[in-house]
């Protein structure tokens, strides 16, 4: 039977990690895992991190899984929410991300909404509606760098990325870990690889933005490797 998760993850029992209660940590054994995005860049990059550890990795969008609403207020609670939506679905361990671009001068913005930011009509006080379909992200950056044009020269262009990967299990059982990559936005954006914000964002310590970096380089040190390192010392 499907179980209802959309006030699970934010609730303050033991199934959240972002409450009071200490994780209880269970090892992933190898085999399937559900990977529960239908972002294809996302899919892609989890399914390379996870290729050394014996994970076969099955996309969500392969069983025909319904994305969930998202309707946490945190990266955390977002990711907990997908992951368990997929475990008791599919009745296998998933794994899910929630990312985002949080922007310092923007107040954090656009956060849990930038894959909304991409939308032509993202229902968000203060972004107009625009003609169009799908999830843009040039129109998305447009949107972040348009914000900032519009703040007193000299504005702050710091931002970090934020990844919250959530792992659960059919039983109920999730555990969580978050990573960060700060640095500067650019415009206009540059290199074609990557996904998302990545073209406009340049790394601290760093001169080329995630767009133009091969993807090893940027593995190394995104938000999701941060995560991810987390995530394989703890559970592999």
């Amino acid at each position: 039977m499907r179980r209802d998760f959309r006030g699970a993850a934010e609730g303050s029992g033991t199934v959240s990690g972002e409450g009071e209660v200490p994780q209880a940590i269970r090892k992933l054994q190898p085999g399937k895992l559900v990977i529960a995005s239908h972002n294809e860049g996302k899919v892609r990059e989890i399914r390379d991190l996870l290729a050394p550890y014996g994970i076969e990795p099955i996309s969500a969008a392969s069983l025909d899984l319904p994305e969930p609403e998202e309707t946490g207020t945190t990266f955390v609670a977002n990711a907990e929410l997908k992951a368990m939506q997929a475990a008791d679905l599919s009745g296998l361990p998933a794994l899910a991300d929630d990312s985002g671009l949080c922007v310092e001068a923007l107040g954090g913005d656009p956060g849990i909404f930038s894959a909304r930011w991409g939308l032509a009509d993202p229902g968000i006080a203060g972004l107009e509606p625009v003609t169009g379909e799908g999830r843009d992200f040039d129109l998305a950056m447009r949107r972040v760098n348009d914000k900032l044009e519009a703040l007193p020269e000299g504005t702050s262009r710091a931002a970090h990325f934020v990844c919250a990967l959530a792992l659960a299990w059919p039983d109920g059982h999730v555990e969580w870990f978050e990573g960060r990559v700060d640095g500067t936005l650019i415009w206009p954006p540059r290199g074609d690889r990557g996904f998302g914000y990545d073209p406009m964002f340049v790394p601290e310590g760093h001169e080329r933005s995630f767009g133009e970096m091969n993807p090893a380089a940027k593995h190394a040190m995104s938000h999701r490797a941060d995560a991810f390192a987390q995530l394989v010392a703890a559970v592999f």
